[in-house]
């Protein structure tokens, strides 16, 4: 993705269709020039948690930003999601709250709905898995795909059940060490380390999360997808974007990271999936010899955007089957990196097999979101909830806009970010109340002081406004593109041209100067239509502040095509705003966080600061930390640990989190991928003393065979230290 953004923010004075037409082939050209519906769809959030910012930076916001580009462009969309409503992990919960399932999912699903709609994530709809309609709709591809005979494979197969709890355990309820990078924390369906696909059964030491325990296999009965059927298409429609020997897409338009995770699935061999669950909880096989067993919620929930899609469809009297059967109909999927492999490999091939459903011409999916330099955890409080926001920002002015604008400025498109309240603070200050309110007021004030709020007779200058154009198709390059944080920079460039045309002309100056100087009416005029044109731009990442410069500019809410509508008077070189157009009085847009008369949002940011020293003062305390599971003696005594000096330290290219490392044991070298490079420089570890297991299975990482592994520690900011040997110890020391 890096590479396409980067290709089509360079010509700057071209517009994007311009663009498409010289790099893409004539079909694809073709296609994008009919009539096309557009359905977007957001990762069904699982109903049994509250989302936190990370969720939204991931998958809702930028999905968010899509929908209401194509709106403003006046194009056919529709804009589904809603809840996952099944699986074990709600009636784990359950369980544990000594409630049912349903009161799970409702307390969820509302929550998370009205959430949303209070950020102005413009959902068309918010559906449910739970939903008679999902139920039938989900049962209706699964015997479509059963009644082609070759789709599916029965077996009986042994798989690991909790005694305790009394019950099978889906893959995700199972963790274990994985047999190929030997993280020991991975799942049974895949080690998000190194990102083996993985079955329970090849896990080391598996262990239940329901007790902790180890669990015991039972032999059951499923159907399972033959996903390895559709290996070679995948591999060329993923790769070359080819399907059925048609152009499908333009695969340099993928992001890189979405196609590498792809593409290494495929390298290491599909093989059939289960489909079905032995549980009481979820969407009941529709087979008279499956009693007790429901779809597996891997199958059941992507077809949730199908049943979305035909519930808005019924409300709205339209054919729901338009938007994901016709040829015309043009499917992108926001996730996060961790669902890359469902809507890039499973769903597709589901969808393939059915036989009458299109594909998604792109999946653009975000890599994950940090807080202050660690991943998110609810059990230690590190974070903060989307709702939890809202509560603990009701007194801050235009919350919603200033945590949406801080989310595009850190959005994670192409590699892990972090969310900082010091940036909120600076996103909030420089850019929204500095370069975009400061411009806006100072254009209604002079607009009111010198023209009574009306806008003056004058033609654009040509100049200005040829500038103001290409930065504004920059701005609708990058949507299209997906590079949303490109597109915010360049909407914040259009600010910042604007508080320089002011600077540079200095209206106040000419009107002390002469009155009548109609300069003053050119350089305000262009300052308006700026504006108006702001008014627009604004609208897919700041909503609620552009429907307010709408009503300081006495403008209707934006509608459908009001940005096809802007662009084409913009290259006639005519006025958004009228000649005469009557303005409204100036209000601020963004008090300032950083307010010598008003502190009280920078308190609002200064607790929340508070609470994370807190947390980090409390572990400092040493508190005792949760243990793993016992491992047996003889299970130690397997590992053999030696000490080593690192003597040779690289980069591996195209990999920004991995170092290639050479170990001396004093008997031979050994070569070790380790993941640091984003805290320690090659040049700085020359001579590192190290402990490094040494029986460990070699591996390739990036193309890189691994020989080990290098033992660490994570301090309390999370960065990574070696467990060093002392230093008269031997290179070669075995520790015991």
């Amino acid at each position: 993705m890096q590479g396409a953004a980067r290709s089509c923010s360079r010509p700057v004075f071209l517009c994007y269709t311009s663009w498409l037409s010289l790099s893409l082939p004539f079909k694809y050209q073709l296609m994008m020039s009919e009539h096309q519906r557009h359905l977007i769809t957001s990762a069904l959030p699982y109903a049994n948690g509250a989302l936190h910012l990370g969720h939204l930076a991931g998958a809702y916001l930028p999905a968010d930003i899509y929908a209401r580009y194509l709106r403003l462009k006046g194009e056919d969309v529709a804009f589904v999601c809603g809840s996952d409503e099944h699986g074990a992990a709600i009636t784990i919960r359950a369980k544990k709250e000594g409630v049912s399932p349903r009161e799970i999912i409702d307390k969820y699903h509302r929550l998370n709905k009205e959430t949303f709609e209070r950020l102005g994530i413009s959902f068309d709809i918010y559906h449910r898995t739970s939903d008679p309609l999902h139920y039938q709709t989900a049962q209706e591809i699964f015997l479509k795909l059963y009644e082609k005979g070759d789709e599916f494979e029965e077996r009986e197969t042994e798989q690991y059940f909790d005694e305790e709890y009394g019950q099978f355990l889906a893959d995700r309820y199972i963790t274990g060490t994985c047999p190929k990078c030997g993280h020991e924390e991975a799942y049974g369906d895949q080690c998000e380390k190194c990102g083996s696909a993985l079955s329970p059964l090849e896990l080391i030491n598996p262990r239940s999360t329901l007790s902790g325990k180890k669990p015991t296999l039972r032999k059951t009965k499923h159907w399972y997808f033959r996903l390895d059927k559709h290996e070679a298409w995948l591999r060329e429609w993923i790769g070359e974007g080819l399907l059925d020997g048609h152009f499908h897409h333009d695969p340099k338009s993928w992001k890189k990271h979405v196609v590498g995770q792809c593409m290494s699935w495929l390298d290491g061999r599909l093989i059939p999936r289960a489909i079905t669950r032995d549980l009481d909880w979820g969407i009941p096989v529709p087979l008279p010899e499956a009693e007790g067993k429901v779809l597996y919620v891997w199958f059941d929930a992507p077809i949730g955007y199908i049943s979305a899609t035909r519930q808005w469809a019924k409300e709205q009297g339209k054919n729901w089957e338009d938007y994901w059967k016709g040829e015309n109909a043009r499917i992108v999927h926001f996730i996060g990196k961790d669902n890359i492999v469902f809507h890039c490999i499973v769903f597709p091939a589901v969808l393939k097999a059915h036989g009458e459903y299109q594909l998604p011409v792109n999946v653009p999916a975000n890599q994950f979101l940090n807080f202050e330099g660690r991943k998110f955890s609810k059990s230690r409080g590190w974070g903060i909830e989307q709702h939890e926001y809202l509560e603990a920002f009701k007194d801050f002015p235009n919350k919603e806009d200033a945590l949406r604008y801080a989310l595009l400025r850190c959005m994670p498109e192409n590699r892990d970010s972090d969310f900082h309240w010091d940036e909120f603070a600076e996103y909030h200050d420089k850019d929204l109340a500095d370069k975009l309110g400061n411009f806006v007021h100072r254009v209604l004030v002079l607009t009111n002081k010198y023209f009574e709020g009306k806008v003056p007779q004058s033609k654009p200058q040509a100049a200005f406004s040829e500038k103001m154009l290409a930065l504004a198709r920059r701005w609708a390059a990058e949507i299209e593109a997906f590079s949303f944080r490109p597109a915010g920079q360049a909407f914040m460039e259009l600010c910042e041209q604007g508080n320089i045309y002011l600077q540079e002309n200095a209206p106040w100056n000419l009107w002390k100067q002469n009155p009548d100087d109609p300069r003053i009416a050119e350089c305000m005029n262009d300052a308006l239509q700026l504006t108006a044109l702001l008014s627009i731009v604004a609208a897919p990442f700041i909503p609620f502040t552009a429907e307010k410069m709408r009503r300081l500019l006495q403008l209707p809410p934006l509608a459908k095509g009001d940005w096809k509508q802007a662009l084409g008077k913009l290259k006639a070189g005519e006025n958004l705003l009228p000649e005469g157009h009557q303005t409204g009085k100036p209000e601020i847009l963004f008090a300032k966080i950083y307010d010598r008369k008003d502190d009280s949002r920078l308190k609002i940011i200064q607790a929340q600061k508070a609470r994370l020293q807190a947390i980090l003062e409390e572990e400092k305390k040493g508190q005792a930390p949760e243990l793993k599971p016992e491992v047996s003696f003889e299970d130690f005594t397997k590992l053999d640990l030696r000490t080593g000096t690192i003597v040779a330290a690289e980069k591996i290219p195209k990999a920004n989190k991995l170092l290639k490392l050479e170990v001396d044991l004093g008997f031979e070298k050994r070569r070790v991928v380790a993941g640091i490079a984003t805290h320690y420089k090659p040049e700085d570890l020359i001579g590192q003393r190290v402990v490094l297991l040494a029986n460990l299975k070699p591996r390739k990482l990036r193309g890189v065979e691994s020989q080990g592994m290098l033992l660490m520690a994570d301090d309390a900011e999370g960065k990574p230290g070696f467990v060093s040997p002392p230093k008269d110890w031997p290179d070669g020391f075995p520790l015991r």
